[in-house]
């Protein structure tokens, strides 16, 4: 970067609004905080305050693309805001899989808190994470996630000890997915081979008869045995479990990153544009109703309604400008199927809840008529 970009540039950017300059000047910072004669400094207390209030203001309202850029620049920095890698590693999984990934920011603490607070997709990218602890791997097998569970298996890195490795062993009776990876786990023992080799296929069982050297005798009829216990009843191994994304999980995980946001302070009016333009409606609502203190269903049963004045009112509430809320309408009725109703005079009459009061009083106007819903 330029003497000069990193000077008089950077604060025409800090002074303009529009999305794009916001954008560039986060871009760069990051290369100038990257720069290989920042060293050490970018670690004092008081820089990574300046540098976590920065980031934060521009993160929440940057859009996704820039999201992604950034998390792939950070995700093996070291001198990055430990708050900004955890709301990167929150984020949708394309933004947040190098984070989550690479970062050494990340402790222990912070991954456990992502398996019991994300989707499954970032579970599965922590079982992926290089070299994760005993913690980490021990969480992983209390939840029992199948898909979670074969992402460790692959995961030579890991710290599986000698118990997690037959536990492993164990749940491939079940779980088909985790016979492969676990049939070239340098981990694997001899013991533990002849257990997998009664629930494997022909091509792996001859691979670990070759690997251990096996007595293939004895693995035979202990085989027949199982093929027996198949045929009267036991649960049959050949059938992989169906792996689904578990009921609301990803609300749950968006609503805890509204949480995070909010408690930092970061939780801005244009976080809701930000999340309709990105096509995530539960997002929109979530931030809505936690920048308002709006009850979450009157907020959804605004937005079924067919009065658009209430949306208006709410968005009023929170300090959305009034030229900002036709495209703030457009968006949730494309994501809502046409809802609020009302076609456009109803749109029109909508903007009257931009009136010259305060956010207060149309938040208050709100919540009375959403009662009546």
């Amino acid at each position: 970067m330029s003497l000069a970009l990193s000077s008089e540039n950077l604060l025409e950017l800090a002074k303009s609004r529009a999305p794009a300059d916001r954008e560039r000047l986060l871009l760069a910072i990051v290369d100038l905080c990257d720069t290989p004669h920042a060293g050490d400094a970018m670690k004092s207390p008081q820089i990574q305050g300046l540098l976590s209030s920065i980031f934060m203001s521009l993160v929440v309202e940057a859009e996704r693309d820039i999201r992604q850029r950034l998390a792939e620049k950070l995700a093996s920095a070291d001198w990055v805001p430990p708050a900004l890698v955890n709301v990167l590693a929150l984020d949708e999984i394309e933004i947040a899989r190098p984070v989550i990934a690479q970062s050494p920011l990340l402790r222990d603490l912070d991954l456990v808190r992502l398996l019991v607070e994300a989707t499954i997709e970032h579970q599965i990218e922590i079982a992926r994470r290089p070299n994760i602890s005993q913690n980490i791997v021990s969480a992983i097998l209390h939840q029992g996630e199948p898909a979670v569970l074969t992402a460790l298996a692959g995961n030579d890195t890991a710290e599986l000890s000698p118990r997690d490795m037959a536990e492993l062993v164990e749940r491939a009776r079940t779980i088909a997915g985790l016979r492969t990876p676990l049939s070239r786990h340098p981990r694997l023992t001899s013991d533990l081979a002849e257990k997998l080799y009664v629930w494997v296929g022909l091509a792996l069982r001859k691979s670990l008869a070759d690997r251990f050297r096996l007595d293939s005798e004895a693995l035979d009829r202990a085989l027949a045995e199982a093929v027996s216990e198949a045929h009267a009843g036991a649960p049959k191994p050949g059938k992989t479990p169906v792996v689904t994304v578990r009921d609301g999980e990803r609300e749950e995980m968006e609503r805890r990153l509204i949480e995070k946001l909010h408690s930092a302070g970061q939780l801005r009016p244009g976080y809701l544009v930000r999340a309709l333009r990105e096509g995530r409606l539960t997002l929109f609502l979530t931030a809505l109703a936690m920048l308002g203190r709006f009850d979450g269903d009157q907020v959804r049963r605004a937005i079924d309604s067919d009065r658009p004045e209430l949306l208006g009112l709410a968005c009023a509430a929170v300090g959305i400008d009034r030229s900002v809320f036709p495209t703030i309408l457009e968006l949730v009725r494309e994501l809502n199927g046409g809802r609020p109703g009302g076609g456009n005079e109803s749109a029109r009459r909508a903007a009257g809840a931009f009136a010259p009061v305060s956010p207060s009083v149309a938040g208050a106007a709100f919540r009375q008529a959403a009662r009546a819903l």
